[in-house]
């Protein structure tokens, strides 16, 4: 059948399996690569994904349409992503262990002049950024959403989504100033 999100969703909520099937297939691949930028580990974004819809299937009830589908699904997998992240954070002994593990991995600067490699150094960045910066970030610039969108999904006004991305940009910048100013 080819129902909108609206659509799909409402006759979800009336217990059609189809229907939702319908919106796990049209959405997991974005929810899997917001979930991948976000926890830098495929195997955490399987996970994430199937809590994401395992949540949404859940919660159906509360989707009342005054965001798109997709938004109101980013919103769930974004916390889903921060609730992981943030256990990973209690988890953690101390934040040195980040900062020795991403000093004692750097490649050497003949290897940095070569742009994959210092897109790779970008992952670890980002775990750097607080949790709302890192969210902002991969939306705006991994998943190519407007301002309003990310707004929506962080569940804050433009203007402060806006800043959070502003934010993780500098911050960015500035961690990542030193090995790209190597690799010129």
């Amino acid at each position: 059948m080819d129902w909108t999100d609206a659509a799909a969703a409402e006759e979800a909520r009336k217990g059609n399996q189809l229907a939702f099937r319908v919106l796990v297939e049209r959405h997991s691949r974005s929810v899997f690569r917001l979930a991948f930028r976000m926890t830098s580990n495929e195997q955490d974004a399987e996970d994430m994904v199937q809590e994401t819809f395992l949540r949404a299937y859940k919660q159906l009830h509360r989707f009342d349409g005054r965001a798109a589908f997709g938004t109101w699904l980013f919103r769930i997998a974004a916390n889903c992503c921060l609730d992981l992240l943030r256990a990973r954070r209690l988890r953690k002994a101390d934040a040195t262990d980040l900062l020795d593990h991403v000093a004692s991995s750097a490649p050497g600067p003949e290897r940095l002049a070569h742009s994959g490699q210092v897109a790779g150094l970008l992952g670890p960045a980002l775990e750097q950024l607080t949790d709302t910066e890192r969210t902002a970030f991969v939306l705006r610039h991994y998943e190519g959403q407007d301002i309003e969108e990310i707004a929506r999904v962080l569940g804050v006004n433009k203007g402060a989504a806006k800043h959070s991305v502003f934010r993780a940009v500098q911050k960015l910048r500035g961690i990542l100033q030193p090995v790209w100013g190597a690799a010129q």
